[in-house]
């Protein structure tokens, strides 16, 4: 017997359910791409320089002749600097090689790189789902889903660093000493995303819309199975970096700086620059296919419980600068996807008008 509550001729054209949504992101880290103000081939002022920020700039493969022998090249500079005297002809005696000594380094690899085994993924979340339809006939409907938008985790992977090269050309006595030059090859760290439990947070505003096709028939069948198709809008707001990796970027805005003041030295020593750095992070939008599988099953003419799995084609970009605000300079550019592709479940109970 139909129950005549239920049928769409009465009026039941419209339901509504709430319930648990959780959301299980199944997409991996794809790596950062940065570029920064350091074009290839610029020749830098070194500066003052500790003696360890220019030893550990050195190739650690580069050789050089001494004597009737090839030598490491580091490992050489290293026995020079132990040397009391030579020692005293290249260093201000309190561990810097001297300003006239540093001399310029010409540098490469800043301009833009690819940082392999890097990139963000989003973690797990729950929330209040919301799930409003609107029937068409007995069978198809158009389906809006919501909820609450959640505070999502982003987990970062991978150690960023930057892929120093050149060649330094000392001053003084020591361009005497290399004539060619000494050849660079250095990663210069940035930030390590494996040491923080979370790159940063972000708030998902994510509805979709659908087209559904509900098996079975309304009054007679309480058990209906669904399907569905439709679109997913992506946005994203309250973005929150993580402290740390804040801070670790605003230090590799130092370092840019520093090359450009002509005080290369002090980039490879870590020491604050002239500028003011700021860091600011934002996310893409996105619009992204979804598909849908349920079922409702009635409990009176009105009531319903409902359940559900979707997956969404979801990814967007995520864009990472480090301005200094003296100057307005944009001094790295660093961006990435997000392959979120969630799967996504739905448990609730409904009511139909």
């Amino acid at each position: 017997m139909q129950n005549a509550a239920a049928a769409p001729e009465n009026g039941k054209r419209f339901s509504v359910s709430a319930g648990w949504l959780h959301v299980m992101p199944q997409g991996k880290a794809n790596p950062f791409n940065i570029n920064t103000t350091v074009s290839n081939g610029t020749t830098a002022k070194v500066g003052t320089i500790t003696t360890e920020g220019f030893l550990k700039a050195i190739d650690p493969n580069a050789t050089i002749i001494e004597g009737a022998n090839t030598v490491n090249t580091k490992e050489y500079l290293a026995g020079l600097l132990e040397n009391k005297f030579i020692s005293g002809l290249l260093t201000d005696g309190k561990g810097n090689i001297k300003d006239n000594i540093a001399g310029n380094a010409t540098l490469n690899g800043l301009e833009n790189w690819s940082a392999q085994g890097t990139g963000l993924e989003a973690d797990d979340v729950d929330t209040l789902g919301l799930m409003f339809n609107y029937y068409l006939n007995d069978n198809v409907s158009l389906q809006m889903i919501a909820g609450v938008p959640p505070k999502v985790d982003i987990k970062g992977k991978g150690e960023i660093t930057a892929p120093l090269s050149g060649n330094a050309k000392p001053g003084g006595i020591a361009g005497g000493m290399f004539p060619d030059g000494l050849p660079l090859d250095y990663a210069v760290p940035i930030t390590n995303l494996n040491s923080y439990s979370k790159a940063a947070t972000a708030r998902a505003w994510t509805p979709a819309l659908e087209a559904q096709y509900q098996f079975g028939k309304p009054g007679i069948d309480k058990f209906r199975p669904f399907v569905g198709a439709g679109l997913m809008y992506a946005y994203f707001n309250d973005i929150e970096l993580n402290k740390g990796i804040e801070s670790d970027l605003i230090a590799a805005g130092h370092m840019i700086q520093n090359i450009h003041d002509g005080k290369a030295g002090a980039a490879l020593d870590g020491k604050i620059s002239s500028g003011d750095m700021r860091v600011k992070v934002d996310a893409s939008d996105a619009i992204a296919p979804i598909v849908t599988a349920g079922f409702t099953y009635d409990i009176t003419p009105s009531w319903f419980t409902t359940a559900s799995v979707s997956y969404a084609k979801l990814n967007n970009k995520v864009t990472i600068d480090v301005m200094n605000k003296n100057t307005n300079e944009k001094l790295i550019h660093a961006t990435t996807k997000i392959d979120i592709d969630p799967v996504i479940t739905y448990v609730g109970v409904g009511y139909r008008f």
